[in-house]
């Protein structure tokens, strides 16, 4: 079978399977699972043909996934990737371009320079700031706080690309007790310790609060929080970004599905003072449903954002036109931001307009339904998170376990300041308000029937 006949069975392959998804079980069942065992076989002596190769892979592993990229999977703010971006993430693969150097590859920068300008646009950020594509917000919080570990430092007198952190002065790091774990993994990463961070208390619905933060003395990074993953709430931003700044400190968002907000002229008014940041990051594979992995880090500050990322040698080019790699942890990594200009250019502005504001409609339809139904809503429903507890812990723990098991939809359990909850997360293009309900009334029946 020739390259072109093989991406064509490929694509029936791929296409069979989404249409699959509307009436399939989200979770796999048992039996599919158990079928993966025959893929843990010994590394074979000879070949296989390409197309035995992609039917085995069909076969065994199609079963055995997580419908994520369908309309009811609601464990984690997953969007399932629309078409479009599906279609042009195939192409790009096809072009299998490294997006290191403009000279090299000028197709896809430019595309990704486009689709930056539009972001920057779309989400109310300053001019001028600088972007990178990166993996996920895990490594946009790790580059924009590499950037902001070089500026604090910088300001300090101390070269911390030269001279590392030994002897460096300490820098102090503030966070909400409610900070994402991707943050604490990124400050361990940039060697500022995940456990060494001042904690400021937060509120009812986990947001900081601006009358318990600390004393700021140089260098000092202050992180605040766009959507909280449990509740989706947001930090005062206006608050704290004033005092922060006042004192000399850095100030970065947090932003991997909150920031869509921004995009809104209902939600807007949740992200004032998000804009008077230095540094942000969100996700696209997220809330703009572009396929994994795909991420951004903004800085308002270029000049440190390079010099925490940018390389050099003489086998490079030199830089005439912007440097994708000069704002990324990667020297080498694929296209990402193909699928997020062909999303942008898709939708349009009214378009992701409408998708955040349709989920956020359906996530406060999840939570009037569960509340009239007679169970307990945690949170309150701001944007497209819902904590929903059906009694004692263990009861709900069953019911977050009966609704997996149902098939019907996917939610996942947590804990949120003491209480046990159901999290459901709405952020798919793909979910419809008729998914909505359907999903509702199973998680009605499965609660009261565990009564």
């Amino acid at each position: 079978m020739d390259t072109s006949e093989l991406l064509k069975d490929a694509a029936t392959r791929a296409a069979r399977y989404l249409a699959s998804l509307a009436d399939r079980r989200v979770a796999p069942d048992a039996e599919a699972v158990a079928a993966l065992a025959r893929l843990r076989t010994p590394l074979p002596g000879t070949g296989t043909a390409p197309d035995a190769v992609l039917a085995e892979l069909d076969e065994a592993a199609s079963p055995a996934t997580m419908a994520m990229a369908g309309p009811r999977f609601f464990g984690f703010v997953i969007g399932g990737a629309q078409p479009v971006t599906l279609a042009a993430n195939a192409l790009a693969t096809a072009w299998d371009q490294n997006t290191a150097f403009h000279q090299v590859t000028p197709g896809t920068a430019t595309l990704e320079d486009v689709a930056l300008a539009w972001l920057r646009e779309l989400l109310g950020l300053p001019e001028g700031v600088a972007a990178g594509f990166v993996s996920g917000a895990t490594m946009a919080n790790a580059t924009a706080l590499a950037a902001a570990r070089h500026r604090v430092l910088a300001d300090a007198g101390w070269d911390v690309e030269a001279e590392g952190l030994f002897g460096a002065p300490p820098v102090q790091v503030v966070v909400g007790a409610e900070v994402h774990p991707s943050v604490r993994k990124a400050l361990g990463l940039l060697g500022m310790g995940k456990a060494r961070v001042q904690e400021v208390e937060v509120d009812g619905q986990g947001r900081m609060r601006a009358d318990r933060l600390p004393p700021l003395t140089p260098p000092a990074i202050v992180i605040l929080q766009a959507g909280n993953v449990n509740t989706g709430a947001f930090d005062p931003f206006v608050e704290v970004v004033d005092r922060a700044h006042e004192a000399g400190a850095w100030v970065h968002v947090d932003g991997a599905f909150g920031m869509w907000a921004a995009v809104s002229p209902d939600l807007r008014r949740l992200t004032d003072g998000m804009a008077r940041a230095d540094s942000w990051s969100t996700d696209f594979h997220k809330w703009l449903n572009v396929p994994y992995d795909s991420g951004v880090a903004f800085t308002r500050d270029p000049a440190a954002h390079a010099a925490a990322m940018a390389v050099t040698a003489a086998y490079l080019p030199s830089a005439s036109e912007r440097a994708p790699s000069d704002y990324t942890p990667e020297l080498s990594r694929r296209a990402r931001g193909v699928e997020v200009w062909a999303a942008l250019r898709a939708l349009g502005r009214a378009g992701v307009v409408e998708l955040v504001e349709r989920n956020v409609r359906q996530a406060q339809r999840f939570a009037a339904g569960l509340h009239e139904a007679g169970f307990e809503v945690l949170n309150d429903v701001v944007l497209n998170q819902v904590l929903v507890s059906f009694g004692e812990p263990d009861r709900t723990r069953a019911v977050v376990a009966a609704v997996q098991e149902d098939g019907t939809c996917w939610c996942g359990p947590t804990v949120w300041q003491g209480r046990t909850a159901m999290r459901i997360s709405v952020s798919s293009w793909a979910t419809t308000d008729a998914d909505v309900e359907r999903c509702l009334e199973a998680m009605v029946r499965i609660g009261r029937a565990a009564a």
